[in-house]
């Protein structure tokens, strides 16, 4: 039969998936493992180097040790064309990869754990960026299963929404676990802990079904160095054709001002004079459930409203959320109220920042390609922390010389330009989940 465009899809029950897909219980333990290193690599990182006495300005500059999150996509393209020795047989392609990165993961964490900052800080900064490598390369293989386990693409809603959820309790893990323990045991124990929690990931990885697509085309198989590295970006851009540019500056934009806030969130925290297990109190205990409630809310809006309209609302919430942490620096340390005005400040820029994460990370899915999802949904995610990470490596002097309370006033502002761009998208590129459909041979 001829070939027919694929309908927009009926929106998938999302509570119901959890006991019907058998996808989505592997990946809640693998999203649960993508989300332990990145916070381990700077974040949580960002308070032991507070406590020892690192200054701000260096604080500031070593959110470069998540260098190796721009950068992934370099290596994405050999993840998508090679199978692991060994483990490749075995797992295939793209299980057998998650499996390598966690066991590199595990290392990295060790050599952290065994470091001095306080007098060896070049050690901690080799494993660290080590742990980044390692991290960065279990987000690709972990985004690539995810991506080609659901066709037709529109159907990536449910699938990320429940990955994120995972995400979300090994940011739990990384953040208010790692900072209760280092306040109880150190911080060596807390970085050891967090490496034993690969375990769980690792069973994850076996029991998750192999896509059936990961065989790659002939022409893909025989391919050099070169054209291994550039043919899943002239596919990509290629099939966006003359809409490639604005959608592609938007993905970079979409979380700019989030990455140059968060850079300066703890020190923000340490600044008011909150302890350890405030912070991981706030953050992450109060701030994991107000998360689940960004992500459950972006999950079933996505497939009801359609793509497009929700990524405006989620760059726009997401840049004015920054205001919450505006007012808590200039008002956070006031009176007997202080620790509930934390609380609620964090807590609307955690709903913003997961809602506006999963609609991204939902939307870059939709425009990744089977045969190469690793390698694009890595450009577009290293397209979509560049920015913001180079800006944040200079957050701290900016602090030095605004004050915390300007800082976050304009990483707000720095969304305006983003959400007018968002608009253009929806209203003359046009291509949505409506739009974007691939055309499918039926059977």
């Amino acid at each position: 039969m001829t070939s027919t465009a694929v309908a927009r899809p009926e929106p998938t029950p999302f509570w119901s998936a959890l006991f019907t897909d058998r996808r989505i219980a592997p990946a809640l333990g693998l999203g649960f493992t993508s989300g332990i290193p990145f916070l381990l690599v700077y974040a949580t990182q960002s308070a032991w180097l507070s406590d020892i006495g690192i200054s701000i300005a260096t604080i500031g500059l070593l959110s470069e040790l998540t260098l190796a999150y721009k950068f992934k996509f370099l290596w994405a393209p050999f993840l998508d064309r090679y199978d692991p020795p060994v483990l490749g047989r075995l797992l295939g392609r793209r299980r057998a990869w998650i499996i390598v990165a966690q066991l590199g993961v595990m290392a990295a964490l060790a050599g952290i754990a065994f470091g001095d900052p306080a007098h060896q800080l070049a050690w901690t900064i080799v494993f660290s960026l080590a742990l980044g490598f390692a991290g960065a390369t279990l987000d690709l293989v972990i985004d690539g299963w995810r991506i080609t386990s659901v066709r037709p693409p529109e159907k990536q809603a449910v699938l990320s929404s429940w990955t994120e959820i995972g995400w979300r309790v090994g940011n739990l893990a990384a953040g208010a676990g790692a900072l209760f323990l280092a306040d109880r045991i150190g911080w060596r124990g807390a970085y050891l802990c967090m490496g034993g929690l690969m375990l769980p990931g690792m069973l994850a990885a076996v029991l998750a079904p192999e896509p059936p697509s990961d065989l790659l085309p002939s022409h893909l198989a025989r391919a050099g160095l070169v054209e291994t590295v550039w043919a899943p970006i002239r596919e990509l851009l290629t099939r966006l054709g003359p809409a490639a540019p604005v959608i592609l500056l938007l993905i970079a934009g979409f979380r700019m001002p989030g990455y140059v806030a968060s850079a300066m969130a703890v020190p923000l925290f340490k600044h008011q004079g909150f302890s350890n297990t405030d912070i991981a109190t706030v953050t992450k205990l109060f701030g994991f459930w107000i998360a689940l409630g960004g992500t459950f809310l972006a999950g079933a809006l996505i497939p009801r409203i359609g793509m497009l309209p929700s990524l405006l609302i989620g760059t726009v919430a997401g840049s004015a959320s920054h205001l919450s942490l505006a007012y808590l620096a200039a008002h956070g340390g006031d009176g007997g109220t202080a620790f509930w005005t934390f609380a609620v400040t964090v807590g609307i820029d955690g709903f913003a920042y997961a809602f506006a994460s999963v609609v991204l990370i939902t939307y870059m899915s939709t425009l990744s390609s089977p045969e190469h999802a690793a390698s694009q949904f890595g450009l577009m995610t290293s397209l979509c922390a560049f920015p913001g990470s180079v800006l944040a490596g200079f957050s701290g002097f900016v602090i030095e010389r605004t004050g915390f309370t300007w800082f976050f006033v304009g990483t707000s502002l720095l969304g305006l330009p983003v959400a007018l761009l968002a608009f253009y998208v929806w209203a003359k590129v046009g291509i949505s989940d409506e739009t974007a459909a691939r055309p499918v041979a039926a059977h």
